[in-house]
C-alpha cells in the first residue's frame, strides 16, 4: 500500500534530484523510497542497493578475497 508523504526540502536539492531521477529513468518517489528502505534495513546486515541485488552472483570472487585490502590498494594507486 502506498501512502502520500509531504516533505520540506531545499528547492535546489529538489531540482537536482528531479534531474537525476529523469536521467536515470526513475521517479523522485522511487528514489526517496529506495533511500528510505536502505537506511531502515537491519544494521547488522550489509545493505546493498536494489540495482546491485540484481547482479549479485554474476561475479565469482576467490574465497580469500579481502574487499578492504582491495579498496585500499585501488585508492592508493588512484591518489598517490
Amino acid at each position: 500500500m502506498t501512502t502520500k508523504l509531504t516533505l520540506t526540502v531545499e528547492k535546489s536539492v529538489i531540482e537536482r534530484a528531479k534531474s537525476y531521477a529523469k536521467n536515470t529513468g526513475r521517479s523522485l518517489s522511487d528514489l526517496v523510497e529506495s533511500y528510505l528502505e536502505q537506511i531502515v534495513e537491519n544494521t547488522n546486515v550489509q545493505s546493498i542497493s536494489p540495482s546491485l541485488k540484481k547482479i549479485v552472483g554474476s561475479v565469482k570472487l576467490p574465497k580469500n578475497f579481502d574487499e578492504d585490502k582491495e579498496l585500499h590498494s585501488y585508492f592508493e594507486e588512484k591518489h598517490l
